[in-house]
């Protein structure tokens, strides 16, 4: 290898030195600038959509306060906890069941201990369930110091008094009169009497059980408060001559059930009775009885 040749492009002059440091330096000066100076020309933001953040940040802020807040309960009679409700304070299926079958007995729980013998729930959960019992007036009445007696002399008769209801027609029945029943609020007493005026009045106390809405509990204090009348003015329906159009307004029958009675007229001559509705296909057979009362078969 030729050194000699080598050592001598390795040699520079004095201009040439010179640029060289000249070039460095402009290269570090150009780094330092790099690093040091925001070239983004949109990095300033305007008094208004500083106010905005602010504003923002206060709303996350209060929103998730809100989130964190824990949600009202209320209080309850143990007695009548559904499967849902009892699924959603954390019982077991087995304990519902438990709770369900001695109901069945028409038995009650009248206390937490009760409660917990009955369910088998463990003290932990009836630790958290129990500041939301809400026995009946009597049952209270009975643990307090007062004695038996005087609570049968008074509470008792008060009792007695108001065990005296008043059964009206439910076709006869307002707003003010539904919502009287506990359980009734205004949507579902709004519910039943647009119910009522779609069908043209109720013809039996079953239907309660189609009003979304409506527990158990709730329908047999229904039926206590409220029975079915003659609906003396009752438009029924021509069930052989009815067209198409008024079938399917009609609450139980809708659109494709009304063609099929209508071609099942066509090809079978006319519907005798509410057992040719039956051999239709879409036709409720467990509300035959029911449909019966509002059709005209002659």
């Amino acid at each position: 290898m030729n050194f000699k040749a080598f050592e001598s492009f390795l040699k520079f002059n004095k201009e040439q030195r010179l640029g060289i440091i000249v070039l460095f330096t402009l290269i570090i000066i150009l780094q330092v600038c790099y690093y040091c100076y925001d070239f983004n020309p949109g990095s300033k933001q305007s008094l208004q959509e500083l106010q905005w953040i602010g504003l923002q940040s206060t709303l996350d802020y209060e929103k998730n306060a809100t989130k964190n807040l824990p949600k009202q309960q209320y209080a309850f009679n143990p007695n009548f906890i559904s499967d849902y409700k009892g699924y959603k304070l954390g019982m077991s299926t087995q304990e519902i069941d438990r709770l369900l079958a001695f109901r069945k007995q028409n038995k009650f729980v009248n206390s937490p201990e009760e409660f917990q013998r009955v369910t088998q729930i463990s003290d932990s959960l009836l630790e958290t369930m129990s500041p939301l019992f809400k026995f009946p007036n009597w049952v209270e009445y009975k643990k307090s110091t007062k004695p038996y007696k005087d609570y049968k002399n008074q509470e008792y008769q008060a009792f007695a008094k108001k065990e005296k209801v008043l059964v009206i027609d439910i076709n006869q029945a307002d707003k003010e009169a539904l919502m009287n029943v506990y359980g009734i609020g205004d949507a579902i007493s709004t519910r039943i009497l647009k119910q009522k005026e779609a069908l043209g009045g109720f013809v039996s106390m079953e239907q309660m059980d189609e009003i979304w809405g409506l527990s158990p509990e709730v329908i047999e204090k229904l039926n206590i408060h409220f029975k079915v009348g003659p609906l003396l003015n009752m438009k029924k329906i021509d069930i052989n001559n009815a067209s198409l159009k008024e079938l399917s307004q009609f609450h139980y029958f809708r659109y494709a059930l009304a063609k099929e009675i209508i071609t099942y007229r066509s090809m079978n001559g006319n519907i005798k009775n509410i057992e040719d509705l039956t051999k239709i296909k879409g036709f409720s057979v467990d509300k035959a009885k029911i449909i019966a009362l509002y059709l005209d078969f002659k």
